[in-house]
């Protein structure tokens, strides 16, 4: 199976992961990049990209075609999905917006064209769910008159070495053509090589293990830094000695929220116990991380009990709001736990991010962050929540203007030593 010499493609869902995409394949194809987001869709014809993903000069220079007028789709030989795939209230799979895509492109499709999904889902949803949603919404019948495949997307937010062009790309179709097709489109944009997959189970399975290890092997990290904490030892100074040796694998205790390691877990248990098996050690691992923000604030709250002149309500500064390091994406932020947590004790809490949207902080999260540290000053306490480059640069100065007489601060990201605090000031951590 072969595509047409001029194929247009068309990637649906623009965020962290299609807008790379669409952006890499946009110089060997005929690209199409599809939001319902009508603001999404403004501020990309404008060159803006709000996950910062995409540099200004790289997205204006980019031949790709936005829409959100699912019109727009009709006739594309290859379509790529790439919207998000979160849990529910009940920490239950949500398809609800891989469905959505699969009838607006299921709406668009000719005989002959390939549809792969890059959405993180359990095994089984690429044929099971999506094949008949496109099937019923095109009158056409998968594996016949037209294709399905899979590819997980890899893409690492904020990380710019791992960046779509180093990753290798795993692949596979409903037929060992459509794989060989995939390959050859995606292998225009990775350096790093193509792997077929045995088939589009196997490639899904292969997705959701990847960051349900990394959950399970952060929960390891959180749970001895419990078990440190309670010897009075700094799990960063052992980790520090533990990471000489040349096989450890050298994970950091935190909060593990996001819309991939803090949720691909359920996706896999979801799958285990539709099986009928009981999935032990996944649920384990999360409920450890889950538990990180609640423990957090109780060591804060310590902290605070053990200097003394200590306010009832005291104030306190949390650095950081989004999920995770020099990313401005706010889904599923653990911080936002932690505040509750603390506020819940009856603290008094502000928090700021210097990449986090005013408005999506609102929406999303229910918090006004702090606009202008500058102007930021008398707390009790401040945390170090997430490792933003710019709170690593923070001087003595900047915390003497942000603390009260005897404030401290307390570095859950080992962001600051002691030196780099003012005279006087204690430095807690974990």
């Amino acid at each position: 199976m072969t595509l047409p010499q001029n194929p247009q493609l068309a990637v649906v869902g623009l965020g962290y992961v299609g807008l790379p995409l669409a952006v890499s394949l946009s110089r060997h194809f005929d690209v199409l990049g599809f939001d319902v987001d009508r603001r999404r869709i403004a501020e990309l014809e404008e060159g803006r990209d709000r996950t910062r993903e995409v540099e200004s000069g790289v997205l204006r220079a980019a031949a790709v075609a936005f829409s959100d007028d699912p019109a727009a789709l009709a006739g594309r030989d290859l379509f790529i999905v790439t919207v998000p795939t979160p849990v529910d209230a009940g920490k239950r799979p949500d398809l609800a917006a891989v469905e959505a895509a699969s009838r607006t492109v299921g709406a668009a499709l000719a005989p002959g064209a390939v549809v792969v999904y890059e959405s993180t889902v359990y095994p089984g949803v690429t044929e099971e769910v999506c094949g008949p949603i496109l099937e019923r919404a095109s009158g056409l019948k998968a594996g016949r008159d037209f294709f399905l495949g899979y590819s997980p997307e890899r893409i690492n937010p904020g990380d710019r070495v791992h960046a779509l062009e180093k990753i290798t790309k795993v692949v596979a179709g409903q037929t060992p053509e459509v794989t060989d097709l995939l390959a050859a489109v995606y292998g225009k944009v990775t350096e790093a090589g193509v792997f077929r997959a045995a088939s589009i189970k196997t490639a899904e399975a292969a997705k959701v293990i990847e960051n349900a290890q990394r959950d399970i092997n952060i929960a390891f990290v959180n749970e001895v830094t419990k078990i440190f904490n309670k010897m009075d030892l700094s799990v960063y100074d052992v980790l520090a000695a533990a990471r000489t040796k040349w096989n450890f694998l050298d994970f950091r205790p935190g909060m593990v929220g996001g819309h991939c390691i803090g949720v691909d877990p359920y996706y896999l248990a979801h799958c285990s116990e539709v099986l009928g098996l009981d999935p032990q050690v996944i649920l384990a691992g999360r409920q450890t991380n889950d538990s990180m923000a609640g423990y957090f604030a109780g060591r804060i709250l310590g902290a605070l009990a053990e200097t003394s002149g200590r306010q009832p309500a005291p104030r306190i500064l949390v650095l950081g709001l989004t999920f995770k390091e020099n990313v401005p994406d706010l889904r599923n932020s653990k911080v936002v736990d932690l505040i509750a947590a603390l506020r819940h004790k009856g603290c008094r809490v502000d928090v700021h991010d210097p990449l986090a949207d005013p408005d999506e902080a609102a929406a999303l999260c229910g918090l006004e962050p702090v606009a202008d540290l500058a102007r930021a000053e008398g707390f009790d306490c401040v945390v170090g929540a997430v490792a933003h480059d710019a709170y690593r640069g923070m001087t003595a100065a900047d915390f003497g203007g942000l603390l009260a007489a005897g404030g401290i601060v307390f570095d859950l990201r080992d962001l600051w030593t002691p030196g780099d605090l003012p005279a006087g000031v204690r430095r807690y951590s974990i």
